[in-house]
């Protein structure tokens, strides 16, 4: 209840210092070159990572999906052997994305149930639902907010690519998790942001953002801990000419993990500057870099305090057929499933490629290691590291059904959580038809 109230007066405070800015950095549709683009370090954006043939807008998309997958480490906290199993699943989605000159919403529900063919007691009902709306209150002022919520007993029963972090450029510090791929998980992040462009090059704007993850079994999911966060950022951007952004940001972040009693509480301070160009249309580059002061907490034992620095740089590159984004960085996070504050250093990579009319092939890639900033604690963990990726192969059987080939592979290594450490490793191979039934709106 807290954070959603914090949530809201971050809101309320911000209200006078909401923007419009260009549609290629928020989706509108007006043309007028006074409005300014707002760059990944300020946008809390992920990057697109769709080809440029496949944007769309104004539509409803029902679908079904029917999938066949094998995994191999189906009880990581099992045994010492890994026991493997075929599953079934059966997903009916539903997107909508409707657009004005004013407004835009884009939502999608995604409920997953899978059957398992040797160990019934693993099946299970996945939820995952987004949300993401934009208001143009005026000609300059906007305001933009989205949630994204999983209720999950399988982390590969969600959007395929959501093993792997977003290829993101913005600075905000925000809890990595650590997942336990077969246990019951909880979670639920949302954000707001306002923006106001005061003059032809220079725009100021601010937000608030709040997110739970909450495990359900303590029996699948040993050694992980609770966490609630919330936070607040303020930015200024300020353009060079019609390619070139320049400014700062400010981002604070607080984060609480509690497991079988012991809670940990982190805070952090970011502020950066950052420098984003575009060329040609296609290519987008940004770096940001600033001091990081966190401070984490044992109760009862004094709070250990210090000073870092941040870095975050990203680029992507966009055309009909291809699609290619990477992205690092490299700041101090709360836990999110781990006791304590962790510096964090982190790679994301990402391509869309279409090698044929009828043929796609996706494939993303992240690795990220964190390490405890105190190791005088007696109840936080060293840290560790998570390599993760996935490949897909898609092919259209005709205007409305597609058949999809995936592999996806998640490895762990985290001493102390019995969940991952028995059996770091799980490999999951699925065959899938999909079934679209997208209507146009408005034409």
């Amino acid at each position: 209840m807290f954070h959603r109230l914090f949530l809201c007066l971050a809101l309320l405070a911000a209200v006078p210092a909401w923007s419009q800015v260009e549609p290629a950095a928020t989706g509108g549709t007006r043309e007028d070159d006074t409005q300014m683009r707002m760059p990944p370090p300020v946008s809390g954006e992920s990057i697109p990572t769709a080809t440029g043939a496949e944007g769309r807008s104004n539509y409803l998309d029902p679908g079904l999906t029917f999938e066949s997958s094998y995994n191999d480490n189906l009880f990581p906290f099992y045994s010492a052997h890994p026991i493997s199993d075929v599953g079934y699943t059966v997903s009916p989605t539903i997107e909508l994305d409707k657009m004005t000159s004013r407004f835009r919403q884009t939502w999608r529900y995604d409920p997953r149930f899978t059957f398992y063919g040797r160990t019934g007691a693993r099946n299970e009902a996945d939820q995952n639902a987004s949300l993401d709306v934009s208001y143009l209150l005026s000609p300059h002022l906007q305001i933009s907010a989205g949630d994204t919520f999983h209720k999950l007993s399988n982390v590969f029963n969600q959007p395929y690519s959501s093993i792997v972090d977003p290829i993101s450029g913005s600075a905000i510090p925000s809890p990595a998790q650590v997942i336990a791929p077969f246990g019951h998980r909880l979670s639920n992040q949302a954000n707001a942001q306002l923006s106001y462009q005061y003059s032809a090059n220079a725009m100021i704007g601010g937000g608030g953002s709040t997110g739970m993850l909450a495990y359900s079994n303590q029996a699948n999911t040993s050694g992980l801990a609770d966490s609630h966060s919330y936070g607040g950022s303020a930015f200024f951007n300020r353009r060079l000419s019609g390619t070139q952004y320049t400014g700062s940001t400010y981002n604070f972040m607080k984060d609480a993990d509690t497991r079988q009693g012991t809670q940990s509480e982190t805070q952090v301070h970011t502020i950066n500057m950052f420098y984003s160009i575009y060329l040609m249309q296609k290519l987008t580059l940004s770096v940001s870099g600033g001091p990081q002061h966190f401070a984490v907490t044992f109760s009862p034992f004094p709070t250990f305090a210090s000073w870092t620095t941040s870095v975050t740089t990203a680029g992507s590159w966009q055309s009909d057929r291809t699609s290619l984004s990477a992205s690092y960085s490299r700041s101090v996070v709360g836990g999110g499933g781990l006791l304590g504050a962790f510096h964090t250093n982190s790679i994301n990579t990402s391509a869309h490629l279409k090698l044929a009319r009828t043929w796609s092939v996706e494939m993303a890639g992240g690795y990220q290691v964190r390490k405890n900033v105190s190791q005088f604690s007696l109840f936080s963990q060293p840290g560790g590291h998570t390599a993760s990726g996935t490949v897909s192969v898609g092919h259209p059987l005709s205007e409305r059904v597609t058949a999809t080939f995936r592999y996806q592979r998640m490895h762990q290594i985290f001493n102390g959580i019995a969940a991952i450490s028995s059996n770091p490793d799980s490999d999951r191979e699925s065959i899938s038809i999909s079934y679209q039934f997208r209507r146009p709106l408005g034409r």
